[in-house]
């Protein structure tokens, strides 16, 4: 892998971490792009590259809200009661999604492991994100609960919303956003959980990528490219965090459906052209949603 190769993927694993948009399908037309999905091998190291540079964006998460991480952390020492509701709500939120993982990760491997999945996935999750626009310009719930209106009925039920993430190219965070929303919460609160559910998700799926294949990984690329994609990916999400939060309190959810739809199509009519091939997309089991 080059340096230029290792920056655009940690640029495009940032911004697409967070955002509700499959950073699945962008991992698939920006690795076929660059040219590395032309063998089994090298894919299955992308993919696994792709995992360990998230850690750029949970830092970048880290970085953004660390009061709420420092009061996540004073409240499970005991110290803070507030962060330790919130600690516990961000837990129960995680745990479905890791449960549902290992039990039925072999089975989403072997049924939804492909490009033609994520495809559908991008086109369903568009969809559904512009019923919960729809719904909630209709019932008046345009501004909606708080952070602190979540208890564990709400996380929980976030929780069950993130399984969806299993099947690649759902997006882990617009599943947990519209489940949010859906529940009556604020765009900003909705996408606040996401974020702090993302930090124990991702944190879990890159610590078992890292301690599974990290060794192979590194020994494929090397450490030069991990670094460089590492501080990419840091960065973008950073940017692409803040950017967020304010576009969704002004103009929502609905540009990024609509933007699910053109990435679906285009996908789509390069499958079907014969210019796009990948030969796996999940190479292994994993036991956490690949997003």
């Amino acid at each position: 892998m080059t340096w230029y190769q290792a920056l655009l993927l940690g640029i495009i694993e940032g911004l697409t971490e967070y955002l509700p948009i499959s950073s699945t399908g962008h991992l698939i037309l920006s690795g076929w792009l660059l040219g590395l999905s032309g063998d089994a091998e090298r894919w299955a190291a992308v993919f696994r590259f792709n995992i360990v540079i998230q850690s750029g964006a949970i830092a970048a998460v880290v970085i953004l809200y660390r009061q709420r991480v420092q009061s996540i952390l004073a409240g499970v020492a005991g110290l803070d009661p507030e962060g330790r509701r919130l600690a516990g709500n961000v837990l129960l939120a995680f745990l479905p999604a890791a449960v549902a993982g290992l039990m039925f990760g072999d089975v989403v491997e072997a049924r939804l492991n492909g490009p033609w999945p994520v495809v559908y996935a991008t086109f369903v999750g568009a969809w559904l994100m512009l019923a919960v626009v729809w719904w909630r310009r209709g019932s008046g719930h345009d501004d909606g609960d708080g952070l602190d209106a979540i208890d564990w009925r709400v996380a929980f039920s976030i929780g069950l919303a993130q399984c969806l993430a299993l099947w690649p190219g759902t997006s882990r965070s617009m599943v947990t956003i519209v489940g949010g929303l859906a529940l009556g919460l604020s765009p900003t609160a909705a996408a606040e959980f996401s974020f702090l559910l993302g930090l124990v998700t991702l944190t879990a799926a890159t610590a078992y990528t890292v301690l599974r294949d990290g060794p192979e990984m590194f020994a494929y690329f090397g450490p030069a490219a991990v670094m460089i994609g590492l501080a990419a990916s840091t960065i973008s999400a950073a940017a692409a965090v803040k950017w967020f939060v304010r576009f969704l309190n002004q103009r929502g959810l609905g540009p990024f459906a609509w933007y699910r739809l053109l990435l679906a199509g285009v996908l789509a009519a390069a499958l079907l052209g014969g210019h796009l091939e990948v030969p796996q997309l999940v190479p292994e089991k994993s036991v956490l949603p690949p997003d």
